[in-house]
């Protein structure tokens, strides 16, 4: 069970959050410098390139600012920010990326989760840091081929850890679409991993 938003809030984090609200710049600053280490780890899963991620989370806190009236608090505040990331991401891609049919063994959303924690950590071991980064590129291009609603799902659900109530709160949906989304971009997970392996069993053999 995730834990509620006030468990999670830091220390004086709502207290910075109303200022800001009211128009306290400085105040914003400061909820900025809480959020974006954080932030930026969420972009650099994302976008996967260090320069692309940094501008991404500016671009991110900046946005916020603007709608920082729109907050109501249905959610954690990180989780609505990682909702404009994954906006912003999305209006600044060029082209979509193409689909890879990478191994992923998500037979249901438990051990996909696990897969994601396993490419995003960053505690590999040496010999298998290139493998791991070569992994968590292809799981990242694998979630870029769905629909955007739903690698919205799957971004804040395995990546940002929020529960489904948080998830709603943050995309202002009912719970029951982002379990609907969430099913059918497993789904469609799982069907990669299907054509992945029809694949394999095609190659020639050496």
């Amino acid at each position: 069970m995730n834990p509620t938003v006030a468990e999670t809030d830091l220390p004086g984090t709502r207290s910075l959050l109303e200022q800001a609200q009211a128009g306290d710049v400085e105040a914003f600053g400061e909820v900025c410098r809480v959020y974006e280490t954080r932030l930026f780890r969420q972009s650099l899963a994302l976008c996967g390139n260090e320069a692309l991620a940094q501008e991404l989370a500016q671009d991110t806190l900046v946005e916020a600012w603007k709608c920082l009236h729109r907050y109501n608090g249905r959610c954690q505040f990180f989780t609505w920010l990682c909702a404009i990331l994954l906006n912003r991401h999305r209006n600044t891609l060029r082209k979509k990326r193409p689909v890879a049919w990478s191994a992923l063994g998500a037979r249901d959303g438990e051990e996909f989760k696990n897969k994601i924690e396993n490419t995003s950590s960053g505690e590999a071991q040496p010999d298998g840091a290139a493998e791991l980064k070569e992994q968590a590129a292809l799981v990242r291009r694998c979630i870029g081929a769905l629909p955007a609603k739903q690698q919205q799902v799957i971004h804040l659900r395995f990546y940002v850890d929020e529960s489904l109530e948080g998830i709603a709160g943050a995309l202002g949906c009912s719970v029951g679409t982002v379990k609907s989304r969430l099913f059918h971009a497993l789904e469609k997970l799982r069907a990669m991993n299907a054509m992945h392996a029809q694949f394999e069993e095609l190659k020639p053999e050496e």
